[in-house]
């Protein structure tokens, strides 16, 4: 064909040639070519691209500052997802929007790795302050960086087997990243422990550091929205029994999510017959570039310093 388009001399001829060549300059066999992953949420996107750098192509479905409980997807990404190769979840109820899209992609043999699958599972508390999850599986273990570092390990192993993906080059990058996750584990350890004892009790929109406060020795006293889900609305007697619990603490500050309004918050602290603040974390989405926690070693140093300047004395 190519010959049959160098003989050609007509002006259109030429023409349609030199832009079929410019077009193919720009997107190499091996960039179109590579292999697929597409991530659910996109703290675990961060994670992923880190691990694979350009051996694949990451496609991450949520959105920086949105909710992983509600978001949705679109019809083209659907379809994406039952050509990937693999794709990557937190699981244990999280992706509450997305999961009939999953299902269907792993139905449709499209492999998948759940991150939750992968480590050691913690249950919400059997207590008033979790609300209708008691007993259930917490899927927040990202606040755990030792938990990650499972995930990663998971991730290496998955990704190797991958046709179009060098083992050894994964390998190398997984090691780098949790040699990160493993500094960021001890800066943390080292930021929690100075803060006193008795100061290292919770309060959140709703349960998201069940997972912190079990490796980091924090008492999470309650949520101002009762259970591990934002789409649960909390009650007057739900608020009445937070505020009571809360200035039986003496807890001086309360954290508001990045990723939801914390009207509710406030209106807590403003309850309390206490002196009261309200800081907000980065808990269950990164920002963009200039929102102050746009991976997920970043957001988890930020929250660690807010959380130690909410709570020191």
């Amino acid at each position: 064909m190519l010959r049959h388009l160098k003989s050609a001399r007509s002006p259109l001829t030429l023409l349609l040639a030199a832009v079929a060549l410019a077009g193919s300059a720009g997107c190499s066999p091996q960039e179109a070519d590579r292999p697929l992953i597409v991530v659910s949420t996109n703290i675990l996107g961060d994670v992923v691209e880190n691990v694979i750098g350009d051996e694949a192509e990451v496609l991450t479905l949520m959105q920086p500052n949105a909710d992983p409980h509600s978001f949705e997807i679109s019809a083209q990404q659907a379809a994406t997802m039952r050509q990937a190769d693999l794709i990557v979840t937190n699981g244990l109820g999280l992706e509450e929007g997305l999961q009939q899209h999953i299902d269907s992609a792993n139905a449709g043999k499209v492999p998948l790795l759940v991150a939750g699958d992968v480590i050691d599972v913690l249950n919400y508390g059997d207590d008033s302050t979790a609300g209708n999850s008691a007993g259930a599986a917490d899927p927040h273990f990202w606040t755990d960086p030792e938990r990650m570092i499972a995930v990663v390990s998971a991730l290496q192993d998955r990704l190797s087997t991958i046709d179009g993906i060098d083992p050894e080059t994964v390998k190398a990058r997984a090691e780098s990243y949790q040699a990160e996750l493993k500094q960021l584990d001890s800066d943390m350890t080292a930021a929690f422990t100075a803060i006193p004892e008795e100061r290292r009790n919770l309060v959140t929109n709703h349960h998201v550091f069940g997972y912190l406060a079990d490796r980091y020795g924090f008492n999470v006293i309650g949520a101002v929205i009762p259970g591990g889900t934002t789409l649960a609305s909390p009650s007057a007697s739900d608020l009445r029994d937070l505020v009571s619990a809360i200035e039986e603490a003496k807890v001086p500050t309360i954290f508001a999510e990045s990723s939801q309004p914390d009207r509710l918050v406030q209106v807590l602290a403003d309850g309390a017959n206490i002196d009261v603040s309200v800081v907000e974390l980065f808990t269950e989405s990164l920002t963009d570039p200039d929102g102050g926690a746009d991976s997920y070693l970043t957001m988890m140093r930020t929250n660690t310093d807010r959380i130690s300047t909410g709570l020191s004395p």
